[in-house]
């Protein structure tokens, strides 16, 4: 009896400690550049009028999920972009993919997409996941006036939380089998997952069990999540990025089953065999606030946001040219 209450012990230690991370971050985020100040602003009224204005959106909240998408779709639209819809009906209630594509030059037909969806998970959602959104937003406008070579598609995806998770009625399900059924030309697939939320306390970050011990302590950084087939994106991601930014940012490349890896619309694309990645702030490996009624504008940091957007508008410049 000893013996087994000294290895449950061992054990209830080895996942504890290898839960948290372990390495000391050489960098905290930097101050945000005088350039980002309009961007910072941009994303904090995206961000307000989704989660506190608009608020709790979804096929249960059916009016408040429209009057997202009617928000979604104005913005592409005072970019420049036309907007496409992709419907399809739950419980004889329309969702419907928000589709606005920057067409490339010479290479047209090969796609880029970024995406991020729109519904939430019966709270207002300011993190989860109105901060990706206004990420999507914001990039759109961003590369609107640039010049490409490939396409990039921006797409805000409906009915990713549950009861639609992980089933053929979210609706990058749907977008990516008719994809498939017409034989698009998917050469990368960037995802937008809760990206708002950013501490430099120590041992505020957690990871799935025995990842800690390769990671950062503290909840500071912007994180790539691939599988195996994805690894060379993450890989150029994670380059370009670097390369033209300061902030903080971790990467990992594995199995789809470890948890909390596949916890997006990336998954569909998975399913599909597309080259796809996660970029998040690791969700509930950092936020407490997940899935809660407190899941609100003030708690997210608008100037790391900005930060993160620009990195990420250099890493779709490079994947476009």
């Amino acid at each position: 009896m000893l013996r087994l209450i000294i290895f449950a012990l061992v054990v209830f230690i080895i996942f504890k400690i290898t839960t948290f991370g372990w390495r000391s971050s050489g960098k905290s985020f930097l101050s945000f550049a005088e350039e980002n100040v309009q961007l910072v602003e941009k994303l904090k009224q995206h961000v307000y009028k989704l989660s506190q204005e608009i608020g709790d959106r979804s096929v249960f909240k059916y009016d408040k999920l429209q009057e997202a998408a009617k928000y979604i779709t104005q913005e592409f639209k005072s970019f420049g972009y036309d907007v496409e819809f992709q419907e399809y009906s739950f419980s004889n209630l329309p969702s419907k993919n928000i589709i606005a594509t920057k067409i490339g030059g010479g290479k047209l037909e090969e796609i880029i997409i970024l995406g991020a969806h729109y519904d939430t998970c019966f709270n207002p959602g300011a993190n989860d996941n109105a901060s990706a959104v206004a990420g999507l937003l914001e990039l759109a406008r961003l590369i609107s006036k640039q010049q490409i070579n490939r396409s990039i598609k921006f797409i805000a995806f409906v009915n990713e939380e549950p009861p639609f998770f992980k089933t053929d009625n979210m609706g990058s399900r749907i977008y990516v089998k008719e994809a498939k059924t017409n034989k698009q030309d998917i050469k990368a697939v960037l995802i937008l997952e809760m990206i708002g939320y950013y501490t430099n306390k120590p041992h505020s970050q957690r990871y799935p069990l025995f990842f800690g011990l390769f990671y950062p302590s503290k909840a500071n950084f912007i994180a790539i999540v691939g599988n195996f087939q994805s690894g060379n994106l993450v890989k150029k991601v994670v380059s370009e990025f670097k390369n033209h930014s300061q902030f903080p940012i971790e990467s990992v490349t594995t199995f789809g089953f470890v948890p909390g890896v596949d916890f997006s619309d990336h998954w569909s694309f998975w399913k599909e065999d597309f080259p796809a990645i996660m970029i998040t702030d690791t969700a509930f490996y950092r936020y407490t606030y997940y899935h809660s009624s407190s899941d609100t504008y003030e708690k997210l940091n608008y100037e790391a946001m900005a930060e993160v957007i620009k990195g990420l508008e250099a890493v779709l410049m490079s994947l476009a040219k």
